[in-house]
């Protein structure tokens, strides 16, 4: 089985490098990640040397973009939530950019810090919609303490990789159930399943043994593709419909 994953962590990092292309503007080089933003666009970051170290942005593309499509992020509301996004990922707010420092120790590892909260701004957005009346993650939230269940919010794990992985919360280990991990994934696609699987993977070795990982999927407006369902099965990460979570109840508690 390790060795089974260690195999699909390999095949992980290949397709990322395989896919990851870079042009040099200036002092800045342009890296295209195989990641997509919510138009199907791959998202870019630029870095340049600064010092001993770099300096990595987006140069204002995600904000702009949101503001461009009618979700200002000014309102107190998303401010909060924006400044708390930014600070999970250790990422910083220049103007409009969002950057990110690295030295040549972790340089992988904050590029992919920066990715990863890039995508997370990014679905901010959704905040623009009036059927939406809260994030998807505190609607998870509300349900946990309305069942009673346990949870340690937005925990950070370090996988074999040296990437971290931030799951949005850890029912901990009890008398007579193991240590759950879930993620809450507002728009459940083939980019959101990929992710978790991979962090999953990644930070399975690290976990005891009988630990297990849920995504939470939000099916309220769309109906959830059988192959994601499938790809999360296939590598351990048991999918849970919002529509069906009743059902996952006591799975979760105790």
């Amino acid at each position: 089985m390790i060795e089974d994953m260690q195999s699909q962590i390999d095949q992980y990092l290949q397709w990322l490098r395989d896919r990851t292309s870079l042009r040099q503007i200036d002092d800045f080089v342009e890296i295209t990640t195989p990641y997509l933003d919510r138009h199907n666009d791959c998202l870019q970051i630029f870095a340049k040397r600064e010092g001993n170290g770099y300096v990595l942005t987006d140069d204002g593309h995600i904000v702009e973009d949101l503001e461009m499509s009618g979700c200002s992020i000014d309102s107190p509301r998303r401010q909060i939530l924006f400044k708390t996004t930014l600070k999970g990922f250790g990422v910083e707010a220049k103007g409009k950019a969002l950057e990110i420092r690295a030295s040549e120790n972790d340089f992988a590892l904050r590029k992919h810090n920066l990715v990863q909260a890039m995508l997370a701004i990014n679905d901010l957005f959704y905040l623009a919609s009036p059927t939406v009346a809260s994030l998807f993650n505190e609607d998870v939230t509300v349900w946990l303490d309305s069942a009673r269940i346990r949870y340690t919010p937005s925990v950070k794990f370090t996988g074999k990789s040296g990437y971290d992985h931030r799951f949005d919360f850890v029912i901990p280990k009890s008398e007579t159930k193991p240590e759950r991990v879930l993620r809450a994934i507002n728009r459940p696609n083939r980019d959101a399943a990929q992710s978790v699987i991979f962090s999953w993977t990644d930070i399975k070795e690290t976990r005891a043994s009988d630990a297990h990982a849920y995504a939470i999927l939000n099916d309220s407006e769309q109906t959830i593709s059988e192959n994601v369902l499938s790809a999360l099965r296939n590598y351990d990460v048991s999918p849970v419909l919002w529509s069906s979570r009743k059902q996952m109840q006591e799975k979760l508690a105790a």
